[in-house]
């Protein structure tokens, strides 16, 4: 039986905690493929094009590349979004552009720092499950029946999306503007993920962290919501941190209550952590060294 990161994540019993790819800027584009083992760079499209998607990076802008679960090809041009996944004030704008070198006339410097593209602003959340399989062979063994599921419940805001990162936490599905990854999603949970979403409410057990955070902050969040069962996508805002030789002490404030989570960076063992790796990584993961009530959160 060939290798499965998943698999042998779950074996270890691997804490999705404080996991989330760390960025804020995110610009999905419809592409219904096929997807290369990278996505991007892989794709067909022209060349100028390519290369300014390819640039966004550096801009601190992560492109990824989106397709309908099963459904036809777009015959009017394509579906793009643009969203900044910041933890006190996300946003999401999306439009369908005439073909892909309109996406040429995007200005992804503007996004990396945060500025709007000047498309249609929308309320309502895209929540897209990666089935790269190509990129990692978990991804569509584990993504593709959670995405149909997902697709199946809730249709409209539900996309299959290029490698998120995580593979061995497959199915992984990113909640965007709000920038909540999720790992290990089964079919059997997708209709209850989507309908948390759709009323503003997030999923604590299966959350692996939001992105706009650094990890430290990520694991916090998702200890302290999982301690109390807070499910409101913003019921719970960072206060401050501070680092020193104990761990990351992290100040949350939930309602009118401040709560500090201190958590320590933990090494794994080595392992291998894609299916495709060809050597052992040592994956990190953190601790909850404390977690406790501190102040009142104090309003004028």
């Amino acid at each position: 039986m060939p290798f499965r990161c998943s698999v042998a994540s779950r074996d270890r019993e691997e804490d999705p905690a404080g996991t989330a790819s760390t960025v804020r800027s995110f610009l999905l584009v419809e592409n219904a493929g096929p997807w290369g083992t990278e996505a991007l760079r892989d794709a067909r499209m022209p060349e100028q094009v390519r290369e300014h998607l390819l640039s966004a990076a550096a801009l601190g802008v992560r492109v990824l590349l989106v397709r309908r679960h099963r459904g036809p090809r777009r015959p009017d041009g394509l579906r793009v979004f643009a969203a900044r996944a910041d933890p006190g004030s996300p946003w999401l704008e999306t439009a369908v552009l005439d073909d892909q070198g309109s996406l040429l006339d995007l200005d992804l410097a503007a996004l990396g720092r945060g500025r709007s593209l000047g498309l249609p602003r929308t309320d309502r959340p895209v929540l897209c499950v990666c089935t790269h399989g190509r990129h990692d062979a978990c991804c569509a063994e584990w993504g593709r029946p959670t995405a149909a599921a997902l697709a199946a419940a809730h249709p409209e805001p539900t996309w299959e999306v290029s490698h998120v990162g995580g593979d061995r936490f497959a199915a992984n599905v990113l909640v965007l503007p709000a920038g909540l990854y999720y790992g290990r999603v089964g079919p059997e949970d997708a209709a209850t993920l989507g309908a948390l979403h759709e009323e503003g409410r997030l999923w604590p057990a299966l959350l692996r962290g939001r992105s706009g955070f650094p990890l430290p902050v990520q694991a916090a969040e998702v200890a302290l919501r999982r301690e109390l069962q807070e499910t409101r996508v913003d019921g719970v805002r960072l206060a401050g941190t501070r680092a020193d030789q104990d761990g990351t002490a992290v100040q949350l404030d939930v309602d009118h209550a401040r709560y500090e989570v201190l958590v320590r960076r933990r090494p794994g063992d080595p392992c291998r952590l894609t299916c495709r790796a060809a050597r052992d990584h040592v994956p990190a993961s953190y601790d909850v060294v404390r977690m406790g009530r501190v102040e009142p959160v104090t309003t004028e």
